[in-house]
C-alpha cells in the first residue's frame, strides 16, 4: 500500500475559499504535495488578485485575468466559479466540503457564518473537517473583525520600524512577506492537524493571523528587546549582531560580507591583507567586532575597494568565507545554481502566445516523494462542469440549469 504513494498528501481533497496571496500560498503548497485543491472562485470577478496588474499573461485580452500575481500562487488548483451569496450556491458548496478534508479560507473573522459556510456550521455536516481560518489579526481579540493587508501588518508588526537606512523612513520589504509566511504556518498547521486526525479522527478549526505570523517572524530582534528591553532600530543592510556581516562597495559595485564567525573573519583578514586585524582585540572576536562596528568598517571600505566583486568572490569563496553579488530578479533566474535547482519551471497554459508559462519552481525536495506540477494556474471557472460531475455526479441539464441561474 505504501509503495503506491506517490505524494504525501495524495487523496487529501481542499476546498479552497482563499484569494490574493496568504491563503493562496498555503493551497499552492499543499498542492505541490499532492493534495487536490477546488478553488471556489466568484462567477465573472473571481479571485481578487487575478486583476492586480499588470503585467497579464492575456493582456492582449479585452478583460485580462491571468495576472502575474495570480500565476505566482495558484499552480495545482482547479477553479470552480459558485456565487455563496445564493441558498442554491451555499448548498452546492456545502455538497462538495462534504468530500473534502480541509478547508482553507481569508475570509473576515465571521463573514462565513452569513452563508452558513462557518467552523460551527459546518461541522454538523462534515464533523471531522480541518477547518483553516487565515484573517489579519485573528479570531479574537480587540481587532478581530478589522481587514488585515500585508503592508498594514509589516507597519502593526515591527518588521518596518528595524527595516531601512538608519536615518531614513521605515521601509517595507519588497515582497509581501506577511502574507507569505501566514500562508506558510498556515500549512504547517493543517499538516499538524492531518497528522492529529489520523490518531485521533477529529478535525480541528485552525486560526492563523497575519499579526501573530509577523510577529513570530521577528525571531532573535524581538528576543533581543525581550532580554535587554531596548528597542530595536534600523540599521540599513548592517547585521544587529554579526560583524562584518553587510554590504561592501567593491572597485566595480556593490557586494554582500556574510561572515558569520571568528574563523571566517581570520580567514577573510588573511586574504585581505589584513593578518593584523583579526588579532587586535579590538576586532578578534564577534563580540568586540559589534562594539567596535564603526571603527572596523572604515578600515574594510578602504580594502574592499582594491578589489572587483569577482576578485572577492573567486578568492573568498576558495577559503569557505561567504560572500555574494546582489543580484536583481534577472540575474537570478540566470544564476547557474537557481537553474541546477529548477526554481524556474515551464507549464502549458492556454491564454500563453506560446502555449506554455514560465512560472517560480517549489523551493521543497523530497527524496521519495518529490513536488509535481500537474496544472498550471487555472483560467477562471475552468473546472467547475467536470468538479460537479466528478464531486456531485450532476448532469448536463443540472449544469445548463445552475448556469441559467447564475449560480456557477
Amino acid at each position: 500500500m505504501i509503495s503506491k504513494i506517490n505524494q504525501p498528501l495524495s487523496g487529501i481533497k481542499i476546498f479552497d475559499l482563499t484569494r490574493v496571496l496568504a491563503g493562496p500560498t498555503c493551497t499552492q503548497t499543499l498542492g505541490d504535495l499532492g493534495a487536490e485543491i477546488i478553488k471556489v472562485e466568484r462567477p465573472i470577478t473571481g479571485d481578487d488578485s487575478r486583476n492586480l496588474g499588470p503585467p497579464y499573461l492575456d493582456k492582449k485580452s479585452l478583460n485580462p485575468q491571468e495576472s502575474s500575481y495570480f500565476l505566482s500562487v495558484n499552480r495545482n488548483k482547479h477553479s470552480v466559479t459558485i456565487d455563496l451569496t445564493t441558498k442554491e450556491g451555499q448548498k452546492l458548496a456545502k455538497e462538495l466540503i462534504k468530500q473534502c478534508d480541509i478547508i482553507v479560507e481569508n475570509f473576515r473573522a465571521g463573514n462565513l457564518k452569513q452563508y452558513g459556510l462557518d467552523y460551527k456550521s459546518l461541522i454538523k455536516i462534515k464533523p471531522d473537517i480541518i477547518y483553516c481560518s487565515i484573517t489579519g489579526f485573528g479570531q479574537t481579540g480587540p481587532y478581530s473583525k478589522r481587514g488585515g493587508y500585508d503592508y498594514l501588518v509589516q507597519a502593526m508588526g515591527g518588521i518596518m520600524s528595524i527595516t531601512g537606512q538608519k536615518k531614513g523612513l521605515p521601509t517595507k520589504i519588497g515582497v509581501g512577506v506577511s502574507d507569505i509566511i501566514t500562508g506558510l504556518y498556515a500549512c504547517i498547521s493543517i499538516l499538524s492537524a492531518l497528522r492529529y486526525r489520523d490518531l485521533t479522527g477529529k478535525g480541528q478549526h485552525i486560526d492563523i493571523s497575519l499579526l501573530d505570523s509577523q510577529v513570530s517572524w521577528l525571531s532573535y530582534v524581538a528576543q533581543n528587546f525581550l532580554i535587554s528591553n531596548e528597542i530595536p532600530e534600523k540599521l540599513g543592510n548592517d547585521h544587529p549582531s554579526i560583524v562584518p556581516y553587510q554590504v561592501v562597495e567593491a572597485k566595480d559595485g556593490l557586494m554582500v560580507l556574510a561572515i558569520a564567525n571568528d574563523n571566517q573573519f581570520k580567514k577573510f583578514c588573511i586574504f585581505a591583507g589584513l593578518k593584523k586585524i583579526y588579532q587586535c582585540k579590538d576586532f578578534k572576536t564577534n563580540s568586540s567586532r559589534v562594539k567596535n562596528r564603526e571603527k572596523l568598517n572604515i578600515i574594510l571600505e578602504k580594502v574592499i575597494k582594491k578589489k572587483t566583486i569577482s576578485q572577492w568572490i573567486e578568492g573568498l569563496v576558495r577559503v569557505n568565507v561567504p560572500c555574494g553579488p546582489i543580484n536583481n530578479i534577472k540575474q537570478v533566474f540566470e544564476d547557474p545554481q537557481v537553474i541546477s535547482r529548477n526554481m524556474k519551471i515551464s507549464m502549458k497554459h492556454s491564454k500563453s502566445s506560446s502555449g506554455k508559462v514560465d512560472l517560480i519552481g517549489s523551493p521543497i525536495k523530497l527524496s521519495k516523494s518529490p513536488t509535481k506540477f500537474k496544472k498550471s494556474p487555472p483560467t477562471l471557472g475552468e473546472d467547475t462542469e467536470k468538479i460537479l460531475r466528478k464531486f456531485l455526479k450532476l448532469n448536463k441539464a443540472n449544469i445548463q440549469n445552475l448556469k441559467k441561474n447564475k449560480i456557477i
